[in-house]
């Protein structure tokens, strides 16, 4: 049977590791910018190293405090043009090119930005969605065609991926319950949810530290819901207090239940229940292996 085409729906924080290793080579050939930034440049710009860091210092505002620490960004960099285009070659239907994030290494990505605590795991009771029929399952199907899915949204340099994951399931089950989509706070969750795993002492959500999806939906099924986002902003930092306010909740968990990690019970549980929340335990090429995928409901 065809697979259905997710299509970048599965609202999961897929975090590339951006480099393996710095290299210290500057006529490195490999040097180009792999996704064109408008088509003005041309081809003998785009081999040139140098200049291309110039547009990315430029283009995202980036400043240095030393030479020394210019000069090894910029062997990062490169060593991140190297890596993007050999992935570019591996599967030519995806696209890699620079992003704010080329000056950085593997480590202080993983560091910085991917707040998943691998520590907490699936409780042993948790609910597990039933097996839903796949024999007339869509091709494709793209939930932002139906306008069950907000705006892209950046958690900053705050290890908070799945706060963002917990609201994007939440925002597109509220949608199929109510016909309205609602942007939801994901600091409220950063700020107020402390739950923890019961059967392993100390792992439990910690704002930009880390957390997982599942106890998310705990917190808001004890909490009663979830604010709106421009009612509750996100500021990307933490160890601030709690200030949820019941009066302005927005959307609310009725259940959640763990999805099977056949890949066809995925695309049936996403064409009938909305975007579905997950993690990715492993995104390095030519491999992806998702550990957890949640599907929630919003009351009617």
């Amino acid at each position: 049977m065809e697979r259905l085409i997710l299509s970048s729906l599965l609202l999961l924080l897929l975090s590339s590791v951006l480099a393996s290793a710095v290299a210290v080579n500057d006529d490195d050939a490999m040097i180009r910018q792999v996704v064109p930034s408008d088509g003005e440049q041309s081809e003998d710009h785009l081999l040139n190293a140098e200049h291309h860091f110039s547009l990315f210092k430029s283009k995202f505002s980036k400043t240095y405090a030393t030479q020394e620490e210019h000069d090894y960004r910029f062997r990062v960099f490169k060593a991140n043009l190297r890596r993007a285009k050999r992935r570019q070659l591996l599967d030519p239907t995806a696209v890699h090119g620079v992003t704010k994030f080329s000056d950085l290494t593997p480590s202080e990505f993983r560091r910085q930005f991917l707040g998943l605590n691998r520590r907490l795991r699936l409780p042993a009771d948790a609910q597990k969605a039933p097996i839903l029929p796949t024999n007339d399952l869509p091709t494709d199907f793209d939930w932002r065609d139906h306008g069950a899915v907000t705006g892209v949204k950046d958690q900053g340099a705050c290890g908070s991926c799945w706060s963002f994951s917990a609201t994007g399931a939440l925002e597109g089950a509220h949608f199929l319950s109510t016909g309205e989509l609602v942007s939801l706070s994901e600091q409220q969750l950063v700020d107020c949810d402390h739950e923890c795993d019961p059967e392993e002492s100390g792992s439990c959500d910690s704002g930009c530290n880390g957390g997982l999806m599942n106890s998310a939906f705990e917190y808001i099924l004890k909490a009663g819901g979830v604010e709106r986002e421009k009612d509750y902003p996100y500021t990307g930092t933490d160890g601030g207090s709690c200030k949820f306010d019941k009066s302005k909740i927005a959307a609310a968990v009725s259940n959640f239940s763990v999805i099977s990690s056949d890949e066809d019970q995925m695309a049936a549980n996403l064409v009938k229940h909305g975007p579905l929340a997950g993690n990715v335990a492993s995104i390095e090429l030519p491999h992806i292996s998702f550990s957890f995928l949640f599907t929630v409901s919003s009351p009617k």
